[in-house]
């Protein structure tokens, strides 16, 4: 009896541990335009116009429930819907975020900052931190540079691989991926915790084009959010060698050999309209689980 009650006193104090503890919070797992997708006449996209489920453009949220606070990663088109979401499903009442990071000028990223200017929230000095170059794009286009001037937003600018912090307990660092950089650099991000570790890599080109070693990363984190935006080449009509983005299927096949505990690290994001991995209930979902592997869904908690 002793050795019960102590055994559910110490399952109580870990819950209670780690319901104060921060967590990455997932708002979205879609590629930029989100689902449903513009111009899309496939029966998924179809379905999902007439459904109330949630299917919004790639983004996550650092929470700490001990502040309640949050910092939130992307300004998508989808902010809207997000930032209610996560008010609704976390805080008591509307809830802006104290930080918001960009990765880069694609509008499924950065384009939700408009719905911070004038014409919508009007809101007052939201930190957002972003690198250089996108710092410079943000300054000298409008609508954006509106932004900067009537102090809607308050623009702080970082650099690769030297570190912020987000409430005194996460510290987060920018580190630069190969993408389409028109407008400005492609960021990923380490989320590092008191006691776990993320990187957030939504958008990047092939995994040979890296300077990095993927299968190095599952030794140095716990969380590897990372670009899923076509499973295979049979998705779009067009030639493969066009398209910059890992395969999933490709990606998988790279930790063919790699145990079910570093496979189960893995958290696909960032899925284009044609990729049926979005579908909970789809065959190729059930496929990629079963391999060991996970796919972000909104409303996922991965604690820190």
């Amino acid at each position: 009896m002793i050795r019960i009650l102590f055994i559910l006193i110490t399952i109580n104090f870990s819950l209670n541990s780690q319901n104060n503890s921060p967590f990455i919070y997932i708002l979205g797992n879609t590629q930029d335009a989100g689902v449903p997708h513009i111009g899309c006449e496939q029966e998924f996209c179809q379905s999902n116009y007439k459904s109330n489920q949630d299917f919004f453009a790639t983004s996550i949220a650092i929470v700490d429930p001990s502040v309640n606070k949050y910092a939130l990663f992307e300004a998508s088109p989808d902010i809207t819907f997000q930032l209610n979401y996560i008010s609704t499903n976390i805080f008591n009442g509307f809830s802006l975020p104290e930080h918001i990071y960009i990765t880069h000028a694609h509008i499924g990223h950065y384009a939700g900052l408009m719905y911070l200017g004038r014409e919508s929230l009007g809101s007052s000095n939201v930190n957002v931190r972003v690198l250089p170059k996108m710092s410079s794009f943000l300054k000298n286009n409008g609508p954006w540079n509106q932004l900067i001037s009537i102090k809607n937003i308050d623009l702080e600018e970082i650099s690769f691989d030297e570190s912020s912090t987000v409430f005194d307990k996460i510290k987060v660092t920018p580190f630069q991926v190969p993408h389409r950089d028109e407008y400005s650099e492609t960021a990923g991000y380490i989320i590092a915790g008191k006691n776990k570790k993320a990187l957030f890599i939504p958008d990047i080109d092939k995994w040979e084009k890296w300077s990095v070693d993927i299968k190095s990363l599952f030794r140095e984190y716990d969380y590897l959010l990372i670009d899923a935006t076509f499973y295979d080449e049979n998705e779009i009509n067009r030639d493969i060698n066009e398209i910059p983005h890992p395969l999933v299927k490709k990606t998988m096949n790279l930790f063919d050999k790699t145990s079910l505990g570093d496979k189960s690290k893995i958290y696909f994001i960032h899925m284009n309209h044609t990729n049926m991995m979005l579908d909970p209930e789809s065959e190729l979902t059930k496929l990629v689980l079963s391999k060991g592997f996970n796919i972000a869904r909104i409303g996922q908690k991965l604690y820190l």
